[in-house]
């Protein structure tokens, strides 16, 4: 942190401008540019050709399925897409660049004005605005660990040259680094479920850069901004930009001016290092893409795209809600994922009430599953089986104890619930005339609990059905006998 703490009236004081520039990889087979593999963890500079290290002579070609994906994306994240846009030349020297340029665009994206919803600390939805959605190739990858001559020497694996990205940059709409991470997080969610990349940050897939200003609160102006780079998760994306407010406000406060400048996030130390003041766009010297036409998204291509969109991760939790009378937690643990919305729903469809479905699910194996520190896949319950516990409780046929029990030893030995159930076999006890019978028994054994509830002590019912229940082994319906205990005393 700053060396000195900020007392609460001086951060009052300001106020922050958040904007966020998200680097995502497309998931296609191919570069952007050219016919290499897009594929993560190769031995390294194995996956490069004469187009994406720019040798003379080399043409790129545009690859359709990146165009295809990045419309789909900007269409899910409520973008506009143009029906023309232009590649560019950004240049710059790296020495993970080996063409000493990057093919992106500049002054005519692909898609703009977009939009993303996120939840507010105050339980409202705020929109925070998409200025641009364009695409461009990433560059190589500098090593600088894990060598033994690692001290002197950087290496360099150029099998990222070419990926096809997509470059998402947000309005300066973002006010506080919660608002930040639910941005990301809404992000995430919906390019997952649209199949346009696996978002996989410890890969690179996903990369986010944040630039941060503050001002005095009532400004217009917006104050000098920083770009902090190199975070790797969105829980370090908001550590950094509580950090980030603090030292531009304590700078300030100080007398002292912010300069414009990227800076390193350096998640163990939990503080950022100046890196290299910032470049402006003009330092890039952008010109149109010679060796590229401009890109024409035809209506016909659009409506076609279109069909292609799924139903998105927020209207899927409006409508399984009123579907199946979830509460908002729950639709959002369940729809966070669409392969496991998917497979919930496909359950949920073939269950007498969807809703216990979603309570056994999320409760008994979800539970037992984070407890363990086992993922779903990794459930020896399957959705079958969740089904069929979820039916027998609501037929009254098992107690949620005699489920509970079942559900321990499908985990310790790692069975499914109907192999467990079939060789338990456990049946609750419904009938009223058998119950009744046990109720007289513990009654006649129990008279001074009789007199205390009598005397108007009506929490003594509780111990009744409790012996009643230790006599019947758990097997009692709870419901039934609550309703004949209560109607044996009041007798």
């Amino acid at each position: 942190m700053p060396a000195a703490a900020l007392s609460p009236e001086v951060m009052a004081k300001y106020e922050p401008v958040i904007g966020l520039e998200v680097h995502v990889q497309l998931l296609t087979a191919t570069k952007a540019f050219c016919g290499c593999a897009n594929h993560f963890g190769a031995e390294p500079n194995t996956h490069i050709c004469p187009v994406c290290l720019g040798l003379p002579g080399s043409l790129p070609v545009l690859n359709a399925k990146a165009v295809e994906f990045a419309t789909l994306a900007s269409l899910a994240l409520n973008c506009e897409v143009r029906e023309r846009s232009i590649f560019a030349r950004k240049n710059y020297f790296y020495p993970d660049l080996p063409k000493g340029y990057q093919i992106s665009q500049f002054d005519k994206p692909l898609a703009e004005h977009g939009w993303i919803e996120v939840p507010t600390a105050g339980g409202s939805t705020k929109r925070i605005g998409i200025t641009r959605l364009h695409m461009e190739e990433d560059a190589g990858k500098s090593l600088h660990d894990g060598f033994a001559d690692s001290a002197t020497r950087t290496y360099v694996d150029l099998n990222r040259c070419g990926t096809p990205l997509a470059e998402i940059v947000s309005d300066p709409d973002i006010s506080t680094p919660d608002e930040a991470f639910e941005y990301l997080t809404r992000m995430k969610e919906i390019l997952l479920y649209c199949g346009v990349s696996d978002c996989n940050m410890e890969e690179g897939s996903l990369r986010c850069d944040a630039n941060i200003s503050v001002r005095l609160r009532g400004e217009t102006r917006l104050g000098t901004k920083a770009e902090v780079k190199n975070v790797n998760s969105f829980r370090f994306v908001r550590a950094a930009l509580e950090y980030e407010i603090e030292r531009q406000i304590e700078v300030i406060e100080s007398g002292g001016r912010v300069i414009q400048e990227s800076r390193l996030w350096n998640s163990n130390e939990g503080r950022s290092y100046s890196m290299r003041s910032k470049e402006q766009a003009h330092d890039y010297r952008y010109f149109p893409e010679p060796d590229l036409p401009p890109l024409i998204v035809s209506p016909e291509f659009l409506a076609e795209t279109k069909k292609n969109l799924p139903e998105l991760p927020e209207a899927r939790r409006a409508r399984m809600v009123a579907e199946y009378e979830l509460n908002r937690q729950d639709s959002f643990t369940l729809t966070a994922e669409r392969e496991f919305a998917d497979r919930f729903e496909a359950a949920a469809r073939t269950a007498r009430n969807p809703r216990r479905v979603a309570n056994v699910l999320l409760s008994e194996v979800g539970g037992r599953l984070k407890a363990l520190n086992l993922e779903q896949e990794q459930s020896p319950v399957s959705m079958a089986g969740i089904v069929m516990a979820a039916d027998l409780l609501d037929e009254g046929k098992i107690s949620s104890k005699q489920m509970k029990q079942i559900f321990d030893v499908c985990f310790e030995k790692g069975e499914d619930f109907p192999a467990v159930y079939d060789r338990e076999k456990p049946e609750q006890i419904t009938d009223a005339s058998a119950l009744e019978r046990m109720i007289d028994e513990v009654i006649a054994a129990n008279p001074k609990q009789v007199e205390q509830y009598k005397a108007g002590k009506k929490t003594m019912a509780g111990f009744f059905v409790g012996q009643v229940m230790k006599a019947s082994k758990g097997q009692a319906n709870p419901a039934l006998l609550n309703e004949l205990v209560t109607r044996k005393l009041e007798a």
